[in-house]
């Protein structure tokens, strides 16, 4: 059997058998291929088998449809759904049909991807939602609506029990955007993909702004700006191979077995940069990129949220073969503060490790909390407490390592041990205090300092001194607060060495 293009006639029996074509049959038994509109590359069915192992995907309903069109054909439910695996592991996937009614969420198809989200539910399979919808389909009126609350309440039951992931492929508009929101993770195709509840029309009608499509909800505002989003790639292809590598690190369900591999040493030259890698003066920047290098796993290592709050690097990779989630300051970006953004990129990922069991790294260089009229008009408090619960919720293996400075609340958001740390550690040049040297002398010999003919001076001789009375790390150390001070060369084997014990009490 060959494949048919548009227009070709086949008997009912004649169906093409390459699991690429994507059609549509008319009454008369005739099928015709249906062709991806616009800037689309690939079909429903295609990006669903191009995400997927080859050969492994099933279509669940695939004859379903949502009424006919005035020549008769059928104009299906407007979603591919289905299962199949990646790399061995099984998948759910529901892909939008952009060439039903624009990929428009009906009754039809709320009842086709509630089906499939309910079985990825009851089985504990992840779920892939590939997007590309206009939103809710008019002419079904409240039945559409109707349709798409249940989805997302089932997003909602998902959260619970299976890894969610949304890929943004085209339009993603009104109703249809909230449930990537409700998924833990989305990827958007550059210059294809778009988020917004409102489009250009009813922006210009209702507001007057002259936005286009990309300026509303286009994949670097969802990126940079908003959050919305979480990684933004060029094509399609990219989407699926990060999506891929996303669900490499993640078990199948809650409670799932974690995806161990043969474990890898560090990077050699990274490790043997470790001794020197940080700068001894907390002001000069470095990369912390780095020195995960030379920590982890030599390997393929995937940052999500690379572009927006880049003070805080969020990121899976793996430590000793297993898959863990690291969180680290970035001096390299506005000192590897804390601010509202950084706090709720933050705890968003540690409370999904925490939910799916993944251990939680926390590599820590943080001056503190931004201070300021506009970080607290922001709800910096609001944001900054949901870090402090995000940690303290997660049951996982939490490891933290204070690798220069750690002040004030700061010090404890960032997986301290009374957030419940199963172990911490601090390397031997680094500073833990209720704030910076330069600023508690300040406060504390303010009138010293008044006094003082050459207060410079004073201020670097009391500020050595509250440095090495009150800010080393041997203070903490000697009360019990951290566990052991070590050189930075210790640091892969010490976390090895936990993450196994802790490991082996999880069986």
């Amino acid at each position: 059997m060959t494949q048919l293009d548009s227009g070709t006639t086949a008997s009912p029996a004649s169906v093409p058998a390459s699991p690429r074509d994507v059609l549509t049959q008319h009454r008369d038994g005739r099928f015709a291929r249906i062709e991806p509109k616009g800037k689309r590359v690939h079909t429903a069915r295609e990006r669903a088998e191009l995400l997927l192992d080859e050969g492994s995907f099933v279509e669940m309903t695939p004859l379903r449809t949502a009424g006919t069109r005035p020549d008769g054909s059928s104009s299906g439910s407007g979603v591919v759904a289905g299962w199949g695996t990646t790399d061995g592991t099984p998948v759910v996937v529901i892909s939008h049909d952009a060439a039903v009614a624009s990929g428009a969420i009906g009754a039809v198809m709320a009842e086709a991807i509630m089906k499939a989200q309910r079985f990825a539910i009851a089985q504990g399979h992840p779920i892939v939602y590939i997007n590309d919808s206009g939103g809710a389909r008019v002419p079904d009126g409240i039945f559409a609506l109707d349709g798409c609350g249940g989805i997302f309440a089932l997003n909602v039951k998902a959260q619970r029990k299976v890894p969610q992931i949304s890929v943004i492929c085209g339009p993603c508009a009104g109703a249809a955007a909230y449930s990537p929101a409700l998924t833990d993770w989305t990827i958007m195709v550059k210059g294809q993909g778009q988020m917004f509840l409102t489009g250009p029309d009813i922006v210009k009608a209702a507001t007057g702004e002259d936005a286009t499509a990309e300026e509303i909800g286009g994949s670097q505002l969802h990126t940079v700006t908003s959050g919305v989003a979480h990684l933004e790639v060029d094509s399609e292809i990219e989407a699926f191979e990060a999506t891929r590598q996303l669900l490499s690190y993640l078990p199948e369900h809650k409670g799932g077995p974690q995806k161990i591999q043969g474990a890898m040493p560090a990077n050699p030259g990274a490790a043997e940069k470790l001794p020197t890698l940080v700068p001894e003066k907390s002001s000069v920047i470095f990369d912390m990129h780095a020195l995960l290098d030379g920590v982890l796993d030599n390997g393929a290592r995937l940052e999500l949220m690379p572009e927006h709050a880049p003070s805080i690097l969020t990121l899976f990779g793996r430590l000793d073969g297993r898959p863990v989630g690291v969180v680290a300051n970035q001096p390299a970006s506005r000192g590897g503060i804390l601010d509202s953004k950084a706090s709720v990129k933050l705890a968003r990922f540690v409370e999904f490790c925490g939910r799916f069991d993944l251990p939680v790294l926390t590599f820590v260089d943080v001056p503190g909390f931004l201070p300021g009229t506009v970080e607290e008009g922001r709800g910096v408090i609001t944001h900054g407490a949901k870090v402090l619960k995000a940690y303290a919720e997660t049951d996982s293996p939490k490891l933290t390592v204070v690798v220069r400075k750690a002040f004030g609340g700061a010090y404890i958001a960032m997986g301290a041990a009374s957030l419940g740390a199963d172990v911490n550690w601090a390397w031997s040049g680094s500073e833990i205090a209720v704030m910076g040297p330069g600023g508690a002398v300040a406060l504390l010999n303010r009138r010293e300092l008044a006094a003082s003919e050459d207060p410079v001076a004073l201020r670097d001789s009391l500020a050595a001194q509250y440095r090495e009375e009150v800010a080393r790390p041997y203070v903490a150390a000697e009360a019990g607060i951290v566990d052991d001070v070590i050189h930075p060369e210790e640091t892969r084997g010490r976390m090895v060495a936990a993450l196994r014990m802790l490991a082996a009490g999880q069986k």
